[in-house]
């Protein structure tokens, strides 16, 4: 748009702000801050159409004929299951939905009852270690839950720099959230080896604890060793799976648009960050894979400068 180009965005939720909207709770980022940055975009001249899914609201063929470029920047949406035993069961279900959900009742949105994940006076165990699971153990404590539990397979890391960790490099220490800080249960090295359940719904998780055995070979990870004796169960009314984000959601959209993807499942691009087909782009999660905010922007800088040179070309 800075370009002198006619930018317009479309996006499928009733609302634009992706990630920033629907997945971070406002304890965290009220949505005030993401509203005046957008009008501020409008004001601009960039233009925000919400609530069309492209490929099913609006065909891929006319989006090819009606824009110059195109670029994809749908995020890495498909999340990453835990396919063991009582995974059938209701009541698990996934980060994103549980904050997706959450951020829409508190911005006073209905949700029926038979969809509703509710967590009030309910013993909930988070299995994933990272910010999505510390976002669902906030959020848990507001929404007025008995207890939360939340697991990770890695060990614990150390509170300070050790001497495999020196200055400058980034140092995997220990990260306490202000969610953590209101209270729950964290839990290092467990592997969760099923759901145990009654009638159909999830009451315990079966685990056990593991310990990480360097190899030999750089090249390959630790190995993963269950520690012999060490079982035990933890109850649970509901779960929710914080394990991250696998590849883009490849129904729909990109398989109409037949871009080639990686092997991992991210669309494929160039240098350039054109991707196998013409004029279409991509950027930011939906190609390096499930990363942070800080990424998505400098990715989404990047990418319009590589637009601008290739419209310019033409």
């Amino acid at each position: 748009n800075k370009m002198g180009h006619r930018v317009v965005i479309m996006e499928k939720d009733d609302k634009i702000g992706g990630i920033l909207r629907y997945g971070i709770p406002d304890f965290k980022l009220e949505k005030w801050v993401l509203d005046r940055r957008l009008r501020i975009l409008e004001k601009e001249g960039i233009e925000f159409i919400a609530g069309v899914n492209v490929s099913n609201d609006y065909p891929v063929s006319k989006l090819e004929k009606s824009f110059d470029a195109v670029c994809l920047a749908v995020g890495s949406g498909a999340p990453r299951d835990l396919r063991i035993e009582g995974r059938e069961l209701t009541g698990i279900h996934f980060a994103m939905d549980f904050l997706t959900q959450a951020n829409r009742r508190v911005a006073g949105e209905k949700v029926s009852r038979d969809k509703l994940i509710d967590v009030q006076g309910k013993k909930v165990v988070v299995i994933g270690g990272g910010d999505s699971g510390a976002d669902c153990v906030g959020v848990a404590h507001r929404q007025g839950v008995a207890g939360v539990v939340q697991i990770e397979l890695l060990p614990q890391p150390p509170q300070h720099r050790t001497e495999d960790m020196p200055w400058p490099s980034y140092p995997s220490i220990l990260k306490t959230a202000t969610s953590h800080e209101e209270g729950g249960d964290r839990q290092w090295g467990v592997l969760t080896k099923k759901f145990i359940g009654e009638n159909g719904k999830v009451k315990k998780l079966s685990c056990r604890q593991v310990k990480f055995i360097p190899a030999k070979d750089e090249k390959v990870g630790p190995i993963i060793q269950e520690i012999p004796g060490s079982e035990f169960e933890i109850k649970a009314d509901l779960v929710i799976l914080a394990l991250g984000f696998v590849h883009p959601e490849k129904e729909g959209l990109l398989e109409k648009l037949g871009v080639q993807l990686t092997e991992k499942g991210a669309i494929k691009t160039d240098e350039n960050y054109a991707t196998s087909r013409v004029k279409i782009f991509a950027a930011g999660d939906a190609r390096r894979g499930a990363s942070l905010i800080v990424w998505a922007i400098y990715e989404g800088r990047l990418a319009a400068q590589a637009i601008d040179r290739y419209l310019k070309r033409k």
